[in-house]
């Protein structure tokens, strides 16, 4: 592989990292960047690519809330709660809180995979382009600012915790999360942190809610891509395109590791403004650049 695939591959990891979580569209970005500076791989492998190099960043929510996520109450996890004093509600080997949490997110997930998979070579079609995406990260931009200027600024948050979000507070989420799964651009977790924030989600919990509905919609979705392309091509891969997607997808874990927490310290403090005149200027420029 020549040296400037590698670092293309190393620089397309640390995009996605970075803009998996934070609200400023991850897709977009990729898009955007494989338009201006694009890896000399196959069409079909680049459409698997961009969405299999996701599971770098969907590795590292899973070891950074394990034992959030983690749904079974194994013996050195009721030892450590009973030495808080705190009890451990079970049903049968599983965490109460645990699973209650998994079927929301499942419930959160259903619409964007029922037109993921009916609808995913069509969307593909009509909106995986620069010209869309740059019209979504504008729209959401503004979105982002009025909705931080209004609601976020004068509404105090209702539900902190995620034991406090309710089935139907999880449709509605799930319903803006479908946004980002039509229109590359939008951004998975600035829609659903952006719905969270206006249902009375704080900004904390909206965010770590949307970490979480990434575990499935991420590991369905590159399933999803890799079926496709090995149907398409079969196992066709290149040496060289085995190493972007390995060099990829390490380089997007770890640096997801760092931005996650950079996120969650910063929202503590912050709103989500700057993001929102980031997506504007982001996609005034694009929209300049390709007329």
């Amino acid at each position: 592989m020549e040296i400037i695939e590698f670092l293309k591959a190393v620089l397309f990891g640390i995009v996605e990292g970075v803009t998996e979580w934070l609200p400023i569209s991850s897709t977009g970005h990729m898009i955007l960047l494989q338009h201006f500076m694009p890896l000399k791989v196959s069409p079909e492998f680049w459409k698997m690519f961009e969405v299999v190099v996701q599971l770098g960043a969907i590795v590292a929510v899973v070891i950074l809330y394990w034992k959030k996520l983690w749904p079974f109450a194994t013996k050195k996890y009721k030892e450590a709660m009973e030495h808080k004093g705190k009890d451990v509600e079970q049903i049968g080997v599983f965490k109460l809180g645990a699973v209650d949490m998994w079927i929301k997110i499942i419930i959160a997930c259903v619409p964007a995979a029922i037109v993921g998979l009916a609808f995913d070579d069509k969307i593909d079609e009509l909106f995986y382009h620069p010209i869309p995406v740059a019209i979504a990260l504008i729209v959401v931009g503004i979105a982002f600012i009025v909705v931080e200027s209004t609601i976020g600024k004068n509404k105090k948050p209702t539900v902190t915790k995620i034991s406090q979000i309710t089935y139907k507070d999880a449709i509605l989420i799930g319903l803006f999360q479908l946004l980002a799964a039509v229109f590359p651009g939008t951004s998975r977790s600035g829609a659903t942190i952006v719905g969270g924030v206006i249902i009375g989600l704080s900004r904390g919990l909206a965010a770590e809610f949307t970490f979480f509905l990434a575990v499935p919609v991420m590991f369905g979705a590159s399933l999803l891509k890799m079926v496709k392309y090995i149907a398409e091509v079969g196992f066709a891969f290149s040496g060289a395109e085995v190493m972007i997607l390995i060099v990829g997808t390490l380089v997007a874990f770890f640096v997801s590791i760092v931005v996650i927490k950079f996120l969650m310290s910063y929202i503590k403090k912050h709103d989500f403004k700057v993001f929102g005149w980031y997506r504007i200027v982001l996609g005034a420029l694009v929209i300049l650049l390709l007329r």
